[in-house]
């Protein structure tokens, strides 16, 4: 090699190792704006406590979540309170997100991992296939209204799974998402498929709801197919209160425990109808607490319900006959500490008796029977 050629070589490799330098530190700059460089976190700015709104919004629905007087609440739902628990998990996730996979995905393209911008009003009215491209825009903002972070959340990535005997998991089972920031050239596969972020306000509610247990009476209906159940003791036999026909023990037991056991679907957006005829349940418990319900047929499916609660629990308990001093001072204290949760349970529950709830038929069966399908049947006509 002559003099000139090694020049010609030397000169070749210093402007090689030049555009490398550059490509790299094009690459470095691009990961520090998009924040997708592999293995970091996609937020890594977010703190839980500083989040005190977050809206969720997809091609069908919007929810927006907000701290409001210490507590969180779903604006959609009239200010229902939210599922905190499912709030901080969330927000959790996202803090903890990690990027596996970056990648430049052109506009046009963001359709197909379902990134497509979901539009500002959105409808219920959507076409499933544009639902299916759309993603849920996620904004999180601080107490002052700042912005903390913007992100959409688009298509599911799944993992095949050979030993996994589910049938869902046939196709692969979720083990990831496809995610922009906003202002990012590119798109993110994100280390969890965040299966819980949905924009459907109902997602979000708080489904504690009203508990009537030790139900000494439960009735429903005031006219011929109405009915009125009883028990003399809390694990009595439960018989129809003003006689007539035998009752079938099962039904009973399946309409009182329905009461503290149920839950709703979601929060109301329209009221029951005038001409809507609701059917009013009633049940009054040991604790001389009464509950008082109004179901609704609901057209959509379903039925309407409001509940009320009226009642006071007795302050102090009834001494058993020839009660020991000792046994005395503990059942009191037992029963002071079970009437204070109690007391609890209550003013929450009465606070719920300002909205309408929408509630699945199945739930509801068990306390709309008629009269005659809660006498038992003999054994001769079962035949």
């Amino acid at each position: 090699m002559n003099r000139k050629q090694f020049l010609i070589l030397v000169l070749a490799l210093v402007v090689l190792g030049g555009v490398g330098l550059a490509l790299f530190w094009q690459d470095i700059a691009a990961y520090r704006s998009t924040g997708a460089k592999i293995g970091a976190r996609l937020l890594p700015n977010l703190k839980l406590a500083d989040v005190a709104y977050i809206q969720l919004r997809d091609a069908r629905h919007v929810a927006t979540l907000a701290r409001k007087d210490n507590r969180w609440v779903v604006q959609e739902r009239g200010d229902y309170p939210a599922n905190f628990q499912e709030i901080s998990d969330a927000v959790i996730k996202l803090i903890e997100l990690k990027v596996v996979q970056s990648e430049e995905i052109g506009a046009s393209l963001l359709p197909r991992v379902a990134l497509a911008p979901p539009p500002e009003k959105p409808s219920a009215d959507v076409k499933d296939e544009q639902a299916k491209q759309t993603g849920t825009r996620v904004e999180m903002k601080d107490a002052a209204g700042k912005t903390l972070a913007t992100l959409t959340v688009g298509k599911v990535v799944l993992k095949k799974d050979p030993g996994n005997p589910l049938p869902n998991a046939v196709n692969g089972v979720p083990a990831g998402r496809y995610v922009q920031v906003a202002g990012a050239q590119s798109v993110a596969v994100v280390s969890d498929p965040l299966e819980k972020l949905a924009a459907d306000p109902a997602k979000w509610l708080d489904k504690t709801f009203f508990k009537a247990d030790r139900v000494k009476t439960l009735g429903a209906g005031d006219n011929a197919a109405g009915w009125k159940i009883t028990r003399d003791e809390e694990w009595g036999q439960w018989k129809f209160a003003a006689g007539g026909g035998n009752l079938d023990a099962s039904a009973a037991v399946s309409a009182a425990n329905q009461l503290s056991s149920w839950t709703f679907e979601d929060v109301a957006t329209t009221q029951p109808e005038a001409g809507d005829k609701p059917v009013t349940v009633t049940a009054e418990t040991f604790d001389r607490v009464t509950y008082t319900f109004r179901i609704t047929p609901r057209k959509a499916g379903g039925y309407f319900l409001n509940g009320n609660v009226e009642g006071e629990p007795p302050q102090t308990r009834t001494p058993e006959k020839d009660e020991k001093p000792a046994d005395k001072e503990r059942r009191d204290k037992e029963y002071a500490e079970t009437l204070k949760r109690l007391q609890e349970r209550l003013a929450r529950e009465r606070a719920l008796s300002k909205w309408t709830y929408v509630m699945d038929a199945k739930t509801i069966a068990p306390l709309l029977r008629q009269r005659g399908e809660l006498v038992a049947v003999p054994p001769a006509a079962k035949k």
